[in-house]
């Protein structure tokens, strides 16, 4: 390798952060073609897919939980592209075009499974291919919560066919209709919240990559970012009302298994 390493990181870092183009990174970084072929590498190699999975399983025992969780939420999340690429699609519901990335996140929010396809593919369908072979990657799952959109459709069959196929239980979080506005809902916003924890990356703001492949590679660096600053010790997330109250409710959840 002609450039360290943790130069090609500290590169890619600040394309995730700033939200620039590759062709501008600043001239004390290292050249954006090789950073940009050492991301494509990495992606195409599974690195990024090793290097989280291995984080994820220290910040959990940093937590003093089982590194294999046994429960997890479901979710989806519709974004614009920029200038179109593989997969692009319309979300009729949310009157987006482009892409929705489909995560699935223990009950701490770290990302299990992260995959990006087309906005006009329907949720139920977006969710049988986060989950397919979800308990040969993750033996303990076995619970995995939705929202009402996911169950609501019966004829879909995702509930039996997770049951059946993956031997996984879907249990629905459903909205209490008679409320108006935003409202947070038990377990269900663990994953909205790890969404806003990659919104605070601009690179994530849209979906900028010409390849879904590197899109979901986008995801987990934004994860290995955030991870890695918890185990060195490094408070990432500002504090406030709404930290202090994700917090307690945090909290209450874990205590609550």
């Amino acid at each position: 390798m002609k450039f360290p390493r943790r130069l090609i990181i500290d590169t890619v870092l600040y394309v995730l952060g700033t939200g620039c183009a590759w062709r501008l990174v600043p001239h004390d970084l290292a050249p954006w073609d090789a950073a940009y072929r050492w991301f494509r590498a990495w992606t195409a190699d599974g690195t990024w897919d090793r290097v989280h999975d291995a984080l994820r399983q220290k910040v959990r025992t940093a937590q003093g939980r089982d590194p294999q969780p046994s429960a997890a939420v479901l979710d989806s999340q519709s974004v614009r592209t920029h200038q179109g690429g593989q997969a692009v699609g319309f979300d009729a519901g949310k009157r987006v075009r482009g892409r929705k990335r489909h995560l699935l996140v223990d009950t701490c929010g770290l990302v299990l499974r992260a995959v990006v396809h087309s906005a006009s593919v329907q949720d139920r369908a977006g969710a049988k291919l986060v989950l397919s072979g979800i308990r040969a990657a993750f033996p303990q799952v076995g619970l995995v919560r939705v929202d009402g959109g996911y169950v609501n459709a019966v004829d879909s069959g995702l509930v039996g066919w997770a049951a059946g196929t993956e031997n996984v239980e879907i249990v629905a979080v459903p909205r209490n209709a008679d409320v108006k506005g935003f409202r947070v809902l038990p377990r269900r916003w663990v994953v909205e919240r790890t969404f806003s924890w990659l919104g605070r990356c601009r690179r994530l703001a849209r979906d900028y990559e010409r390849k879904t492949a590197h899109a979901e590679a986008m995801i987990k660096v934004a994860m290995i970012r955030l991870m890695a600053a918890r185990l060195a010790g490094e408070d990432v997330e500002p504090h406030g009302p709404i930290e202090t109250e994700a917090a307690r409710r945090l909290a209450e959840d874990l205590n609550q298994e």
